[in-house]
């Protein structure tokens, strides 16, 4: 077994491990940074069927004696505190004390999820992220972000809780169906966007999931995360661009009732339409707009939305990163370079709409 290993240097460290064929040892990988009694996987029904026992099995060979499983139904509808609640009763039944450790198995759902329940039980557990999707690998399983949704927005109430190890297999990616694969390509997409030029012209002159290339888009993908976390761990300056498209993407899930569109295909459509207003306001470079839907289209991802924008601005005017009467909204300066521009909240109509 070889790992590409990453160090993420935020205020309490862990490693990413990536590379193939490592479920089968992730009870080894995470006995080297856990020592509890009690391991409590959590994971969605689709995830589950696939890959629980593996884990499982791999936790009971590393010394683990209890090893429990919390399967709840897939799906960004289920990422309530309803489902948390849930893990709670399972894990007091368990007796899982401070001691012992969560291990999310699957999507962003879960890790969100499985972390925010770590994050709250018995005030903070150790949790260990095994992302099985294109999204989680690039995204959602690094920076400590964890939470749930409520009907007024997407991960409304949440923590920061950074996982003691992230265990991403390249070989689970082989399984996703393709609507997922063309999920995590909106963030994949967004990190060569903000801070990854020679990553953006790769994926426009090659495939990226071709064998040669996959491990290593996926890897600077990571790097593109874990550099701008080190020097922003809670979202104070730097790590706000990470939310590039993200503002009018989660309004738009939000409008939809989290079952008309995917959270990619959503951060998609907000940043071909943030970068679209920007280049009209003069902030974008010319032609930036052009090359990203291009871009985006070559991978399967929308660039204009269901309903009009209209029908979901108010929404991003309630989005949690509204402060102080206004919204920041991550722009492109040029592809490669994104920076944080601050618009007024009466003003974002006007901003977006021309």
């Amino acid at each position: 077994m070889e790992a590409i290993r990453i160090p993420v240097r935020t205020g309490r460290p862990y490693d990413i491990l990536l590379g193939r064929g490592l479920l089968t040892h992730a009870g080894a990988l995470i006995r080297e940074v856990q020592k509890g009694q009690r391991a409590f996987i959590v994971c969605d029904s689709n995830v589950g069927p696939l890959y629980a026992k593996t884990v499982s099995d791999s936790l009971v060979r590393a010394g683990y004696r209890t090893v429990s499983v919390f399967t709840f139904p897939a799906g960004e509808k289920y990422k309530r505190l309803e489902t948390v609640t849930h893990m709670y009763t399972a894990l007091a039944r368990n007796h899982f004390d401070r001691h012992d450790v969560i291990v999310a198995l699957g999507g962003g759902v879960t890790g969100d999820m499985a972390g925010f329940a770590a994050a709250t039980w018995m005030r903070g557990v150790d949790f260990v992220q095994i992302p099985t999707s294109l999204l989680a690998q690039v995204d959602s399983s690094i920076g400590g972000k964890t939470g749930v949704d409520i009907d007024e927005g997407k991960n409304m109430v949440g923590a920061f809780r950074q996982p003691i190890r992230v265990i991403a297999d390249i070989d689970t990616l082989s399984t996703l169906p393709q609507e997922y694969v063309t999920d995590g390509m909106g963030e994949v997409v967004k990190s060569a966007c903000i801070r990854d030029r020679e990553l953006l012209e790769l994926l426009e002159r090659d495939c990226a999931f071709s064998p040669d290339l996959l491990t290593d888009v996926v890897r600077r993908c990571m790097l593109v995360k874990c550099r701008i976390v080190e020097n922003d761990e809670h979202e104070n300056g730097e790590r706000k661009l990470l939310n590039f498209g993200h503002t009018l993407g989660h309004a738009l899930e939000k409008h939809l009732n989290y079952s008309g569109i995917s959270h990619g295909c959503a951060v998609a459509v907000g940043m071909a339409t943030i970068t679209a207003a920007s280049e009209r306001q003069g902030l974008s470079e010319p032609g930036t707009a052009v090359r990203l839907c291009a871009l985006l289209k070559k991978f399967g991802l929308p660039t204009t939305p269901p309903v009009p924008l209209s029908v979901y601005l108010e929404a991003v005017k309630a989005d949690k990163k509204c402060v102080g009467g206004a919204v920041d909204l991550v722009v492109l300066k040029r592809l490669g370079e994104a920076v944080v521009c601050r618009v007024k909240t009466e003003e974002i109509d006007t901003f977006l709409r021309g």
